[in-house]
């Protein structure tokens, strides 16, 4: 990942949807390089300024001093000509409708995962975006943690010879509330888009294009998955064996099987500070990593270096990684029944 340079234009970004995991995002922006927050937009106007009052001109956690510039709908900030690129943070639902709105006003898309609620509403973005020229990612900061980026070195250094399997688990305890976002069906609620995405992308991240998917898991009274157990098949005999849930709090750790070796990436493997590298008759190596902030600056600063370059597409974080997760996720969901959708985009 390269930074962009002091003599280049900081890329300008705006926030659409200034929610929980918004918020969490902005916080890191002063560790943020080669880009700065400019504007938020909210559909309601008073959400959108108090995010800006929090962020903004000496806020209680102001990342800027400049003011955040407000507002009150998404089509306002996607005409902000002083915006270059938009954070897409709202519920997973409206991404497709979102990001593909953002990419046809001519700025560069950041969509939080899971990328779009359904495989067919990711087809869309991906097509939209390519066909407008314009650049679009998937926000899944995971790939860009040291750690992470140490184990892909590794991985294609040899160190543990052929990579044959992948083991993630991710799950949390929530109690079951009808109104929260997470059991809400229309809004892309349940444990796969929510947490799933995550071990079904450092899965394909490791292991390449999925060949088909065996799921299993509980729904909750909303309709929306409560657990889900994933063997994902990758093609001459790699496996992915992933558990991701609501009811049970799993310790979060993902290991990468290798014919001389494994990499752990320990509890959480999502955002991990350690890697530990066991070789076959050899001393295990233990690192530690630090990271800048939380780690989520990481993300915007592979999209502020792909702009700089000219770029359309990230190579740590390609859409057509994007597509290949989000048919697994697809699959899973309908084995489930679980009957995710996406808000109309056209």
């Amino acid at each position: 990942m390269t930074q962009t340079s002091a003599e280049e234009a900081p890329i300008r970004w705006g926030i659409l949807g200034p929610g929980r995991i918004a918020e969490n995002v902005a916080a890191d922006f002063v560790h943020v390089h080669g880009g700065r927050l400019v504007a938020v937009g909210s559909r309601s106007r008073d959400r959108a300024e108090g995010f800006s009052k929090t962020f903004s001109g000496g806020g209680p956690r102001s990342v800027t001093d400049d003011p955040i510039r407000v507002h009150g709908s998404y089509a306002d900030l996607l005409a902000d000509p002083e915006v270059d690129a938009v954070y897409i943070a709202t519920p997973h639902a409206q991404h497709a409708a979102n990001a593909i709105a953002t990419v046809r006003a001519g700025k560069a898309a950041l969509v939080e995962k899971a990328f779009t609620a359904t495989y067919p509403g990711a087809v869309a973005v991906v097509e939209a975006a390519r066909s407008a020229g314009v650049f679009v990612m998937e926000a899944m900061w995971t790939r860009f943690q040291p750690a992470v980026v140490r184990a892909r070195e590794l991985i294609a250094d040899g160190a543990i010879g052929e990579v044959r399997a992948v083991s993630a688990d991710l799950g949390v305890r929530r109690d079951f509330d009808p109104n929260d976002r997470l059991f809400n069906l229309a809004l892309g609620g349940g444990t796969l888009l929510d947490l799933g995405v995550y071990v079904v992308s450092f899965a394909q991240m490791v292991l390449g294009e999925p060949v088909d998917v065996v799921a299993r898991g509980s729904l909750l009274p909303t309709g929306v998955d409560a657990e889900a157990g994933l063997l994902v098949d990758f093609g001459e005999g790699r496996t992915a064996n992933l558990v991701t849930s609501f009811r049970a709090p799993t310790p979060g750790d993902a290991r990468i099987y290798g014919t001389d070796g494994w990499i752990d990436l320990p509890p959480r493997f999502h955002h991990p500070k350690e890697l530990h590298l066991y070789r076959y008759n050899r001393e295990p190596i233990i690192e530690s990593y630090h990271t800048a902030g939380v780690g989520y600056s990481y993300e915007f600063e592979e999209v502020n270096a792909c702009l700089a370059a000219g770029a359309t597409e990230s190579s740590i974080m390609p859409t057509s990684d994007t597509l290949a997760v989000q048919s697994v996720l697809q699959s899973a969901a309908d084995q489930l029944g679980v009957a995710l959708g996406d808000e109309p985009f056209e």
